[in-house]
């Protein structure tokens, strides 16, 4: 069965002043360096796991990690929160990770690069045919807005309501080179932009093609990179479950004499905004027509468009459990707006941190798991 493996970026706070903390040097000394790892800005980490083809596997080690990082932040009197923005934050509380590739960055990109203090979910699904991946790109495209709503739990930014409910896709998508995917017919054809990128010193190596959906430079994989970090880790499955279903639905296709879906960069656009401003709150654009509608019906298109892909990996049921409560319940942006206007954003902060800290295993119906039944986390993780 094809793999998919999660990378799990979290924001680190004070755990007194709810403020953020430059911690990740301190912090990464004390844990794996093949599993946690510095990012651009020292009040931020990231997690990885190894490939998965069972979600249950993926589940439990994402819970693991999470837990081995909570408890080695909480003895450095630091909170891990997993979501786009940090609702109380100062630029200049985050420093600069060391190395000259990140001086190089924040020197060409300037006020671009000092405001990069946002975190995101990952999702790597293997494929082995590079070519294949190149094509499959197109199809996969459309859909990638309706998981950007899924995920959407950013609604703050240097302590304000922005609006939005992903601000992080709004701050990413102002890179030369992120947003919405272009079409490509060949891997050479996505090499030679690539490359031509970084001659051009747009970019300074091919890890800053920022797209949000990629092929990734030292793995096997095309990489989903558009969605916000998530509280919990469910939602974290759920978006690997569908991306990898999308990835074998969009090979399927690429490897037929179908054309691909004529959709513009512009549409995509439009709805990758749409998106990030409403989340699951408001309408949805459906990139293949250009027609708002309801985010409950364009994330159950999706799971319809993905249903045989799904049901072969026995995850079906839990999908539409899973997204269909999420879609009930809203967004996280709306949940956060809504404690934050009630409680103010310090009790915001402790309540993120209490969510990326609870474990809520689901079995494949989406039902929560007891914990007499819950089984032991991987080995090995942490």
């Amino acid at each position: 069965m094809t793999t998919v493996g999660v990378e799990e970026e979290f924001h680190l706070v004070d755990l007194r002043t709810r403020y953020l903390k430059s911690g990740a040097p301190l912090l990464l000394a004390e844990l794996p360096d093949d599993v946690f790892s510095a990012e651009a800005k020292q009040a931020c980490i990231e997690t990885r796991t190894v490939p998965h083809t069972d979600m249950d596997g993926l589940h439990a080690e994402l819970l693991a990690t999470r837990g081995t990082l909570i408890a080695a932040a909480e003895e450095l009197g630091l909170g891990v929160i997993a979501a786009g923005t940090a609702p109380l934050m100062r630029l200049e509380d985050s420093a600069l990770s060391d190395g000259d590739r990140y001086a190089h960055i924040e020197h060409s990109y300037a006020r671009l690069f000092h405001e990069l203090q946002i975190c995101g979910l990952h999702v790597h699904v293997e494929v082995a045919d590079r070519d294949l991946a190149a094509r499959a790109l197109a199809w996969i495209n459309p859909w990638v807005p309706t998981l950007t709503a899924l995920t959407a739990g950013s609604p703050y930014w240097l302590g304000q309501e922005t609006g939005y409910a992903s601000w992080r896709t709004m701050i990413w998508h102002r890179w030369p080179s992120a947003g919405p995917t272009p079409v490509f017919a060949s891997v050479d054809d996505y090499d030679r932009t690539a490359d031509a990128l970084v001659d051009s010193g747009v970019i300074r190596d091919r890890g800053m093609l920022f797209y949000d959906v990629r092929l990734s430079d030292h793995l096997p994989t095309i990489e989903l990179r558009a969605c916000d970090a998530v509280p919990d880790a469910s939602t974290a499955v759920l978006v690997a479950s569908l991306f990898r279903a999308l990835v074998l639905h969009a090979c399927h296709r690429a490897q037929t004499a179908e054309p691909p879906p004529d959709v513009p960069e512009r549409w995509l656009r439009a709805a990758s905004w749409r998106a990030a401003r409403s989340g699951l709150e408001g309408s949805l654009l459906d990139p293949f027509t250009m027609v708002a509608g309801s985010a409950d019906a364009m994330v159950r298109r999706l799971i319809d468009t993905v249903a045989a892909e799904l049901a072969q990996s026995g995850d079906l049921d839990r999908v539409r459990s899973l997204a269909g409560a999420m879609v009930a319940a809203g967004s996280s942006a709306k949940r956060q707006r809504a404690l934050g206007r009630r409680q103010g954003l310090a009790a915001l902060v402790d309540s993120l941190i209490a969510a990326t800290k609870q474990t809520r295993p689901y079995d494949r119906q989406g039902r929560r798991i007891p914990p007499s039944r819950r089984a032991a986390p991987s080995p090995g993780v942490g």
